[in-house]
């Protein structure tokens, strides 16, 4: 009977345990609900509308382009721009417009290294003006000012024109510091965009880094660059236009090491060099040009003087614009030295050497 009733116990619990509590199959419906919301294709719409603004960013980029003569020079002029316009500002707020007034007019001329002679013509053709249209506002002041310096710089206004017997050989000199390699480098860019083919002559061999970054420059606008280590200045530029003849390259722009107008052996030296490139090419140096820092004012004059008997300076390109406020030495060079101005720097950037424009030069000194 025991026996009995523990079956009857022990089948009991076995009915209680089934197996439908343990398998719940309807929570699957909440996975198969997730992927709706996961799925958002809306989204790519984004990425789709982007090329809408990259495609009107060119049009942005011609206007700029459009304009970015006037602008490079004005933001390069900034400082001379800045010293004369508060200073024009002061004397119009202190001053009368009389004799005093032109005292100090002239005086703040002559602090942005306009020079002498220029400022004297300035000052007399500025008091004609003001005393017949009674000119009492500082603004139509700054545009007689404008007007009449650009009239001073038109004659030294002159573009270089690569024209003879190629290679076209330019010779670039100046005194170290002047910026010489760098400007090599962004004229080699300014030919490229004008469709010539360029060599470089390494002639600065005094100078092991002016070698190094003349041919960093040659790598970056993929010209080939001529160097000797050891050689004689001559020899390099000697070679560098046997080869240029030979491979019929347009352009050779020649590097010399800087030399100080007080150095005449040194003078006479860079000389050589010029003779050595006449016996090659009858026809070359058919442009010598000067480089002079804008920062040193009217020494820049002396410099242009004493190479020029040595060498016959055929043009000047002016650097370092953007870091000073004598930028009015452009026109103390064009009444005491007239020399054609080939090209200005306004900045560091390799398309910041500019060909120079009288007008645009003057604005930027006073707009």
């Amino acid at each position: 009977m025991f026996d009995f009733l523990k079956k009857l116990v022990s089948k009991k619990p076995k009915k209680k345990v089934k197996p439908k509590p343990a398998v719940t199959p309807k929570k699957v419906k909440v996975t198969v609900a997730k992927p709706k919301p996961a799925v958002t294709p809306k989204k790519v719409k984004v990425t789709v509308a982007k090329p809408k603004p990259a495609a009107e960013k060119p049009k942005q980029n011609e206007k700029k382009g459009f304009f970015s003569f006037t602008e490079k020079i004005k933001k390069g002029l900034t400082k001379t721009r800045e010293n004369l316009s508060n200073q024009l500002t002061s004397l119009f707020q202190n001053k009368k417009i009389d004799e005093s007034f032109f005292e100090e007019l002239e005086m703040i001329l002559l602090t942005a290294d306009v020079g002498i002679q220029a400022t004297e013509m300035l000052i007399q053709q500025v008091r004609s003006k003001v005393k017949d249209d009674k000119i009492q506002d500082e603004s139509e002041l700054k545009i007689i000012l404008k007007n009449f310096l650009t009239e001073i710089l038109l004659p030294i206004e002159s573009s270089l024109k690569i024209s003879g017997d190629l290679p076209f050989v330019i010779m670039v000199v100046g005194v170290n510091g002047t910026g010489k390699t760098t400007t090599i480098g962004k004229l080699t860019k300014f030919f490229q965009s004008k469709g010539k083919t360029v060599l470089i002559a390494a002639g600065d061999t005094f100078r092991a880094a002016a070698t190094e970054q003349l041919t960093v420059w040659g790598e970056r606008n993929n010209v080939p660059v001529i160097s000797h280590s050891t050689a004689d200045p001559s020899s390099v530029i000697f070679d560098a236009v046997n080869s240029a003849k030979a491979k019929n390259i347009d352009v050779v722009i020649a590097d010399t090491a800087g030399r100080l107008p007080t150095q005449k052996n040194l003078i006479d030296e860079i000389t050589k060099i010029k003779r050595v490139i006449t016996k090659c090419h009858p026809q070359a140096p058919q442009e010598v040009l000067l480089v002079l820092d804008a920062n040193t004012g009217q020494n820049a004059i002396t410099q242009l003087k004493t190479f020029n008997e040595a060498l016959g300076i055929t043009g000047l390109i002016m650097t370092k614009l953007d870091g000073t406020a004598k930028g009015g030495v452009l026109a103390a060079i064009a009444k005491e030295f007239p020399t054609p101005v080939r090209f200005i720097g306004v900045g560091e950037g390799i398309d910041d050497l500019r060909e120079f424009k009288a007008d645009e030069y003057a604005k930027g000194m006073f707009e």
